[in-house]
């Protein structure tokens, strides 16, 4: 330190000017006798010359960025720095803004809402209680850590190497190309997938256990290494940093700004945009099918659409949509519209449009929704068409509830119902899965005291998160890196929009349906009494479509063959390609995906599979030719402004429009 401060000291006696060879031989032995120590330190020759530039001052170790940037640059580096200040503000300001909104409201009703913790004790003590199996897996971690550095070694001396472990088919996390050609960030994600996939492995292979509490562990590990994987952080995302840069920040100002109107829209709560809802209106982009409202009640609205051939199908066909969202996933745009193809095949075509209930409604339950939806809405279609039967179609929720209906209607002798279509609904819940994990009694608790304190009903937002969470990479994360980390608007979509406009529930409804399927699955096993009549699906003996999808992770094919073994009568079980949504809406004109045919019903889908015949494209006309054969003979076309029932009001009604605020 002695000699850091006396070197300054001897360029301050030096003069700004050129000394003299003289002025140096007798200053020199001067500066020597008072600082002998500093002589050592001395700048060489090299740096002394540059002193009559400088002064005679030594050049700072680090240059200003003035002297290195160019004016250009310097703004750049300016305009990052002011935009990263600006978000950073921006996202303080919203989290304080949600924390206010919080601090009004009542204290959580459990730290623990899916009450996870004691399934987790039971595995860890499990696990605890098996040291050499965790002393295996923890040396055959780090047998794999050893081999990825490795790997990365001879990479880095320029060895072409395979990775040790690579991301799962469709797995769209890491599809960046520097997360393979930058060893950095390769080095994250293979450090991160050994990770993950041990601990989901380690907790997988636990045996002993009960199979519902492990499972329920399952699910909420892969939750949680999900949330902890590099592509959900700014500084281990190589997009959103080269997002960063090439925007100077303004992504970043972007994605706060996003940040905050999402927790300004959900009161303080996080509600994530999946697409830019202003693009899209209810009856002028979507659901834009022409039709009348011909009926409604408490519960539903009844539509009949226009015919668009001059003669139809006799018996009508009548559509229970799920109520937990609006019937115009059938009815998305024309070119996508179920509504729209199935009049164009010479079908009258009505949709049960279910109620957005709130407090009012808090009360109505299951039997309800049976006797004023199934009952009541095909009584009106018989009426309104002079008919004494008609086929009907129950999708997801909304064909649990026919299936019940038509136990019923079976145990009453009451034959109305022609035919019945399903698609993606289920009747055994054995194996519904991950939708099992949130109704353990515990739960069903939590579900009630939330209902409660909504005023009888379940927030639709509480719905969509639990949807959500069931493929959290797809439906959260991608959106949080998007919207958030990259700065992005979402795009517009049809389909996401009408998944964001989801409806409320009924208390005594939802609860009787949470406990009476998915918690004691009461239908199939002969448990279930409603109505005066105890319900038995084998008396039914009208035939059956059931349609089921290949990826549905809502009503998975199993659980939904299950079902189909159930019923009394004839059933045609087919299987599409896709999901719990693109499986069901999948016009033939897309020309996407495939689905199977299989004309015999085995005991088991594994059987049934291996029978199929695989038929290119949409399963639609296969289903329309069953249903036609099914329809009776061709008659006029029906005016729905022109039948028994007076028209209340233009499709797609009033109920559709009433919008969720909780």
């Amino acid at each position: 330190m002695a000699t850091a401060k006396a070197a300054p000291k001897a360029r301050k006696k030096a003069s700004p000017k050129v000394e003299t060879a003289e002025a140096k031989a007798k200053s020199a032995p001067k500066k020597a006798k008072a600082e002998p120590k500093p002589e050592t330190v001395e700048p060489p020759p090299k740096a002394e010359s540059a002193g009559p530039k400088s002064g005679g001052q030594t050049p700072p170790p680090f240059p200003p960025f003035e002297s290195v940037l160019s004016a250009d640059q310097l703004k750049m580096v300016e305009t990052l720095s002011a935009n990263l200040a600006r978000a950073a503000v921006t996202a303080q300001g919203a989290i304080a803004e949600a924390a206010l909104r919080q601090a009004d409201r009542p204290a959580a009703l459990s730290p623990d809402p899916f009450h996870v913790a004691p399934a987790l004790n039971e595995v860890m003590t499990r696990l605890a209680a098996q040291p050499d199996r965790l002393m295996r897996a923890q040396a055959d971690l780090f047998s794999q850590y050893m081999e990825l550095w490795q790997s990365t070694a001879r990479r880095a001396a320029g060895e072409e190497v395979a990775p040790v472990v690579a991301p799962a088919a469709g797995d769209k996390r890491f599809n960046d190309p520097d997360w393979a050609s930058n060893p950095m960030f390769d080095l994250m994600k293979q450090s991160y997938l050994l990770s993950s996939n041990w601990l989901n492995g380690l907790i997988a292979e636990v045996e002993g256990v009960d199979p519902g509490a492990k499972r329920r562990v399952e699910f909420f590990t892969k939750m949680l290494t999900d949330a902890f994987s590099p592509s959900n952080f700014l500084i281990s995302n190589p997009a959103a940093l080269r997002e960063v840069v090439q925007t100077q920040g303004q992504s970043l100002v972007r994605g706060m700004e996003n940040f905050a109107a999402d927790l300004e829209r959900g009161g303080g709560q996080l509600a994530i945009s999946q697409t830019d809802l202003a693009k899209f209106t209810v009856g002028e982009n979507v659901a834009t099918a022409p039709g009348k409202v011909v009926y409604q009640n408490d519960i539903l609205q009844l539509l009949q659409f226009d015919p668009s051939t001059d003669k139809v199908s006799e018996i009508p066909l009548l559509i229970f949509p799920p109520w937990i969202n609006k019937f115009y996933i059938m009815d998305l745009r024309p070119e996508n519209s179920m509504i729209r193809w199935l009049t164009s095949q010479g079908f009258t075509v009505f949709v049960a449009s279910w109620v957005n209930p709130d407090q009012k409604l808090a009360a109505k339950t299951f039997e309800d929704y049976m006797l004023e939806g199934i009952y009541d809405a095909t009584q009106q279609v018989m009426t309104q068409c002079g008919v004494d039967r008609v086929n009907t179609v129950g999708y997801c929720i909304g064909g649990t509830l026919l299936s019940v209906a038509l136990a019923h209607m079976a145990a009453r002798g009451d034959k109305r119902i022609n035919s019945a279509t399903f698609f993606a609904a289920q009747q055994d819940f054995a194996e519904a899965g991950d939708l099992l994990l949130f109704t353990n009694e515990e739960w069903l608790q939590s579900i009630e005291q939330q209902m409660d304190a909504a005023g009888g009903f379940l927030p639709s937002q509480s719905m969509a998160d639990t949807f959500n969470a069931l493929r959290g990479n797809d439906l959260i994360w991608s959106f949080f890196v998007s919207n958030y980390l990259m700065g992005k608007e979402p795009r517009p979509f049809d389909l996401l929009f009408w998944n964001a406009d989801q409806t409320r529930m009924p208390k005594s409804l939802h609860l009787f349906y949470l406990r009476n399927f998915y918690k004691d699955n009461a239908l199939t096993t002969g448990q279930l009494s409603l109505g005066g009549e105890h319900l038995d699906l084998s008396k039914v003996k009208t035939p059956i479509y059931v349609q089921s999808s290949k990826d549905d992770h809502i009503a998975p094919f199993r659980s939904v063959y299950r079902g189909a073994k159930a019923f009394g009568g004839p059933v045609t079980f087919t299987m599409a390609g896709s999901g719990h949504i693109a499986g069901v809406i999948n016009h033939p004109d897309a020309k996407k995906y495939q689905h199977w045919t299989n004309e015999s019903l085995p005991g088991d889908v594994g059987q049934w599979i291996a029978g199929a015949t695989e038929h290119p494209g949409s399963w639609w006309p296969h289903w329309a030719e069953w249903l036609r054969s099914r329809s009776g003979d061709e008659v006029p076309a029906r005016d729905p402004a022109k039948g028994k029932l007076k028209p209340l009001e233009n499709a797609p009604g009033s109920f559709v429009m009433v919008k969720s605020n909780a």
